[in-house]
């Protein structure tokens, strides 16, 4: 003779089926989240997928693109920024010879931060004389 079992026994308990749906909603939305953060490129980041970069810093209109060898034009409010590229692979510009930066993005920053609320002189390149 078999004995049927409570149907509340068979059955999950409550606590059970809420921790389930609890963990799952945690799990769906922090994989969202990461799918977000993987895919998003944040503003200013570093260079667009084609190299260059173009944004707003502190005010100021920085562009780049790269220019035909290993260079890269550098833009500051349209004026031109001249990039020394070093042997390491850092990068150099004339507002400080001292210190070397990984991307022509990172040594733009740096020299307007070293600016301030300075211009650039049009057309002064290092080692060109009018």
């Amino acid at each position: 003779m078999s004995v049927a079992q409570p149907l509340s026994r068979l059955l999950p308990r409550r606590r059970t089926v809420l921790r389930s749906l609890f963990a799952l909603t945690v799990t769906a939305f922090t994989g969202g989240a990461l799918a977000h953060v993987a895919t998003t490129r944040p503003a200013g980041a570093g260079p667009e997928p084609g190299g260059g970069f173009d944004e707003m810093y502190r005010g100021r209109h920085i562009q780049g693109r790269p220019a035909p060898g290993e260079g890269f034009d550098v833009r500051v409010d349209g004026r031109p920024l001249h990039l020394m590229r070093r042997s390491g692979g850092g990068y150099l510009t004339p507002v400080d010879h001292y210190q070397s930066y990984a991307t022509p993005l990172a040594a733009t920053r740096a020299a307007v931060d070293e600016l301030g609320s300075a211009q650039l002189a049009l057309g002064a390149h290092h080692g060109v004389r009018p």
